[in-house]
């Protein structure tokens, strides 16, 4: 995903992200993440899925746990291929059937997984990568095809590329001027058109979140669907809303380069709950209602009134994702770490949302700042910079939903996420004399703020029979990333 920095005039030529035309199932789609020190079992995620109606899945990466807990569960799977194997993968063919063999005939095969799309790569085009995987995508995306026609699901699994809306542009600002980037112009078009004959779909990624989020001037009301924001008018066409602007800007630029009837999948799209002041419940709620019910209703783009298959980003919070696009990318989900539910949703004929079952926690203790400890204690900074290292503190960003805490407050709440993080252990609620353990609940009243209890990962892989359908747990070595400005305005903050 990338930052979209647009005044009014270039509002639609900067925005621009994903929109498509797939054929459509009945029910919802969603992208499954797992970049969590403590996910959820896979079985019981899968389940939560079909609880909610979702019927389609996305994976980022081919997980093995994922992937076996999807078998016959009648759920259809787009399983990812990272950037960092496309360089392998455009350069050897054999390296490509291997992929193939094992993340997708084997499982097809021994567990009855619904695999119907292999997505290679993710937004490989973005202009921060500064042409990294440009060279290496398309030859990727052929060898992938070839080895599936080898292993005899060239018709039965399609080939996609998931894009970022900033390899197309509009120098009007208006979505009948959609072009492709120029310097990308050449590799889209290949990729297009061996996509288009192979009867594949163009997979785009939308977020009117990011357009609000990165330019204070972007208008609020035209990022949702039922804002009272001043239309766009472009000819003949009226646009009350970016996502509707921004699917219709790609497909003009389908058109220009003749391929307008090309079918489209929107791979990700949604709205976070924390890490800013936009990233909140009630936005998010309000955007991703008015998607859930457009999806209901089959509606469609005033270009293409066939609605796409609509990928809703993400199902669950992943704690343990990179913060570098900002501190909400840990906050996509529309159900909590655990399946808990964030925020009411009314669903196929009104149906709401219902929670992950069979969820087991750790016990009810939280680790805080001690009431004798000082504030003005010299150990304090190092004891939130080894907390916020190695543990989520993204909710106490500035405008966050545990941003109002005082002093003692936000030490509490890191000391917390660094202890259940490392499953309440004893030596996990040390330091420098600062902390103690309670069994009351510090969590604000009446607040969105809350102190989290993990997910007792123990039971759950005591209770499961396979043990690769055990949710796999994070080392904290894997989290350790230096700290960004963003870390260090955090910890400044918290001091205050």
């Amino acid at each position: 995903m990338g930052f979209q920095r647009c005044t009014m005039f270039f509002l639609l030529a900067l925005c621009i992200v994903s929109q498509g035309l797939v054929k459509v199932t009945h029910g919802f789609a969603c992208n499954w993440g797992l970049r969590s020190t403590h996910l959820l079992p896979p079985q019981i995620v899968v389940k939560l899925m079909k609880d909610n109606g979702f019927k389609q899945v996305k994976l980022f990466e081919a997980d093995p746990g994922a992937l076996k807990a999807l078998g016959n569960s009648a759920i259809q799977v787009m399983v990812g291929i990272p950037n960092d194997m496309l360089d392998s993968l455009a350069s050897n063919v054999n390296a490509a059937i291997a992929w193939v063999n094992q993340n997708v005939s084997n499982y097809i095969s021994k567990n009855g997984v619904d695999i119907r799309y292999v997505a290679v790569g993710n937004e490989a085009f973005l202009k921060t990568y500064n042409g990294r995987f440009v060279n290496a995508t398309f030859p990727a995306i052929q060898n992938i095809q070839a080895a599936l026609i080898k292993a005899g699901l060239g018709r039965q699994v399609k080939v996609t590329t998931p894009l970022n809306a900033d390899v197309y542009q509009s120098d009007s600002g208006l979505p009948s001027g959609g072009n492709f980037r120029p310097d990308i112009q050449d590799q889209m078009i290949s990729i297009i058109k061996f996509l288009y004959q192979n009867a594949s779909p163009l997979t785009f990624n939308i977020y009117p979140f990011l357009s609000l989020d990165a330019d204070p001037n972007f208008p609020k009301e035209f990022a949702f669907f039922d804002g009272s924001a001043a239309p766009v008018v472009d000819g003949s066409i009226t646009y009350t809303n970016v996502l509707d602007a921004n699917f219709d800007t790609l497909i003009s630029a389908l058109e220009k380069n003749g391929f307008g009837s090309m079918r489209v999948i929107i791979g990700e799209v949604g709205w976070p709950t924390d890490g800013t002041a936009n990233a909140n419940i009630k936005n998010a709620q309000r955007f991703n209602q008015g998607l859930i019910d457009r999806i209901v209703k089959r509606q469609g783009t005033p270009k293409r009134s066939t609605p796409p298959d609509i990928y809703v980003f993400g199902f669950i919070d992943e704690a343990a994702k990179s913060i570098e696009p900002g501190p909400f990318e840990r906050h996509w989900g529309i159900f909590n770490f655990d399946g808990s539910i964030k925020y009411p949703l009314n669903l196929d004929g009104g149906k709401p949302l219902v929670a992950a079952k069979g969820v087991n926690y750790l016990p009810k203790q939280w680790c805080i700042m001690s009431a004798q400890a000082n504030v003005m204690d010299p150990g304090l900074p190092e004891s939130l910079s080894k907390a916020c290292t190695y543990a989520d503190c993204t909710s106490l960003s500035p405008g966050s939903s545990c941003s109002g805490l005082d002093t003692k407050g936000n030490a509490s709440y890191a000391f917390n996420m660094y202890y259940q993080n490392l499953d309440q252990r004893k030596d996990a609620c040390q330091f420098n004399g600062l902390s103690v353990i309670t069994s009351i609940n510090p969590s604000p009243p009446r607040s969105s703020c809350h102190f989290e209890i993990m997910i007792d990962l123990s039971k759950h892989e005591n209770k499961s029979t396979t043990t690769s359908l055990a949710a796999p747990k994070l080392k904290m070595d894997s989290m350790v990333m230096p700290l960004s400005t963003f870390m260090f305005t955090i910890i400044s903050s918290l001091c205050i």
